[in-house]
């Protein structure tokens, strides 16, 4: 249910909106009216390229053998600057998550080098996904205007200077002031003369899923009403008829790269189902998918492009100088390929100056495997890596004066990669290095310990289904001792049998209380596990990833986890 503050806000836009049209009509109505032109034919289509990137999360020097071998941002600019190569008018804009759950070599230096390495490939326009929320927005801001980090100062004895594309947030609102989180709610561009507006929203459900201080004093408006009445607005107002969406929300497709299979589905395509048929083009981002996808009954095309700058889209449109229409020509995701291309040396040498700067304690061993460790579920919905992460907090937070947990849950979204038993650089095959755990667990959220009954937990559980929407789960990786069933056959909120949930074998007591240690994210309801915030007796804990650096100190070699702790039944 929306906030009466969220409904003013979007009245008071559509009651904007109703009178720019009842002042502007006569301007949008001679754009339509070929006799007031005087020139007696349809106009020229102009040509504008949009390159676009979804998800990048920071990943300037990673390498993947997905796709044809590719990845890096100093491969993703010379690929980029071949496809510009002769285009008269080409701009390269980004659907969200440019940041955030970033490797070390950008995290450490909280992502100024991925900002700096798009400054030198050219981008233009950025959109702001959830994890551009990580720090806050006023961290995000520092992206922009640049300046010396509060806490960490300047790195080398240089002040960050801030991105040099623009940024949009047309849907995310200061509560304070009312307006837009960047000053300008929509961006123009020109090609030929005639304007394009983009507009860039982050989904409205970033609350559930950012750190709640990351979002703080804000309001996301709903995708469907914000871009429609932006549409609106700026037809009415600008006489604008052409219209690309950067929209940090997605979807996904049993296609390939280039297509859309059976079709589209997820919140992507019920948004856009729902927009203005004078959007063109739709640029998603948020689920890491690729395809390229045609909504024939309201005539917008949707793409997205994988993530961490494996693949990038180019697409060619063409606007009509007469009518101010777009029309899209193609669209392309193609592969950032590293074989037989000349990275470009600036973006290069901005890499090697920060993996100079974060090779000690990026190289650094922490311990030893037995084998991968993987983020992989089974069918219950329990992974290896979860069952070890879980267990490291568990560990970190079992004693007592330090919480006396008997149990931890942790969200599968806040594990980022997997552990490899092979080498990913000078280390031996085995070896985990710091870098790799950092990867792992990229947030530096804390660790918080709380009492929940019996009956709590039972709820905690419940909530993992029809979350994120319906017919989807969240399956909580949970420590060593804690078990239970639950039925993939039962309705949601009586899917887990409380006589199954049990802890070293004994069934837990609805009305007893149990120390029960998560991550501060889970902890302040995110991922919609609203019953954590009723946990009493908190105490904060360490840093979740040195929790899983001492973990792996104290038990090298670690195995994979069993996965035998959830059990799913028909």
């Amino acid at each position: 249910m929306r906030s009466r503050r969220t409904w003013r806000i979007v009245v008071t836009l559509a009651v904007v909106s109703m009178l720019a049209a009842l002042l502007a009509a006569p301007a949008a109505a001679k754009l339509d009216d070929p006799s007031q032109s005087g020139s007696g034919h349809p106009g020229v289509e102009v040509p504008l390229q949009i390159i676009a990137l979804n998800d990048f999360h920071g990943h300037i020097n990673t390498e993947s053998t997905s796709f044809g071998g590719v990845g890096g941002a100093d491969f993703l600019a010379t690929n980029i600057a071949a496809r510009e190569e002769g285009v008269g008018r080409s701009l390269v804009v980004s659907a969200g998550d440019l940041i955030g759950a970033s490797p070390l070599i950008s995290a450490l230096f909280h992502d100024e080098p991925t900002i700096e390495a798009m400054n030198l490939i050219g981008m233009d326009l950025a959109g702001v996904g959830n994890h551009e929320f990580d720090e806050g927005k006023r961290e995000l801001k520092r992206m922009k205007r640049g300046g010396t980090h509060r806490v960490d100062g300047d790195f080398g004895g240089t002040v960050f200077e801030g991105s040099e594309f623009k940024w949009i947030s047309t849907n995310v609102i200061v509560d304070k002031s009312g307006k837009t989180l960047f000053k300008r709610p929509f961006r123009i561009k020109k090609a030929g003369g005639v304007k394009v507006a983009f507009l860039g929203l982050t989904l409205e459900g970033t609350p559930s899923i950012v750190t709640q201080s990351g979002v703080r004093g804000l309001t996301f408006l709903d995708e469907v009403e914000t871009i429609n009445h932006w549409v609106e607005f700026l037809q009415v107002t600008r006489g604008i008829q052409s219209f690309v969406i950067l929209l940090h929300e997605g979807g996904s497709s049993d296609g390939g790269q280039n297509d859309c299979g059976t079709g589209l589905v997820g919140p992507i395509a019920d948004i856009t189902r729902g927009l203005d048929s004078a959007v063109d083009l739709v640029i998603a981002g948020h689920t890491n998918d690729e395809f390229v996808c045609y909504f024939p009954d309201n005539d917008i095309w949707v793409t997205m492009a994988d993530n961490a700058g494996r693949l990038f889209t180019d697409i060619d449109v063409t606007v009509n100088t007469y009518t101010g229409d777009m029309t899209v020509v193609s669209i392309e995701n193609v592969s950032n390929l590293r074989e037989g291309v000349t990275p470009h040396p600036q973006v290069r040498a901005l890499i090697d100056l920060y993996d100079g700067l974060s090779a000690p304690l990026a190289n650094q061993v922490i311990g030893t495997t037995t084998g991968d460790i993987t983020r992989t579920n089974n069918a219950a919905g329990e992974s290896a890596l979860g069952d070890v992460i879980a267990d490291a907090q568990l560990a970190a937070t079992d004693s007592a004066g330090v919480g006396e947990a008997v149990i931890a849950f942790m969200n599968p979204g806040g594990i980022r990669n997997d552990i490899l038993f092979a080498p990913t650089g000078g280390e031996a095959a085995g070896e985990l290095t710091y870098g790799e755990a950092f990867g792992v667990q990229p947030f530096g959220n804390s660790l918080v310990t709380m009492t929940l009954t019996g009956a709590q937990i039972d709820t905690l559980l419940e909530q993992q289904f029809d979350n994120p929407g319906v017919g989807e789960m969240r399956v909580l990786q949970v420590s060593e001792g804690f078990t239970y069933e639950w039925s993939a056959g039962a309705p949601t909120g009586s899917k887990v049998d409380p006589a199954s949930i049990m802890l070293n074998g004994v069934a837990l007591d609805p009305g007893t209380g149990y120390r029960v240690t998560v991550n501060s994210f889970l902890a302040d309801g995110g991922d919609n596990f609203f019953v954590l915030v009723e946990g009493t007796d908190r105490l904060g804990g360490e840093v979740d990833l040195d929790a899983l650096v001492t973990y792996f100190g104290d038990n090298s070699p670690v195995a994979p986890g069993p996965q035998n702790r959830i059990t799913m039944i028909p």
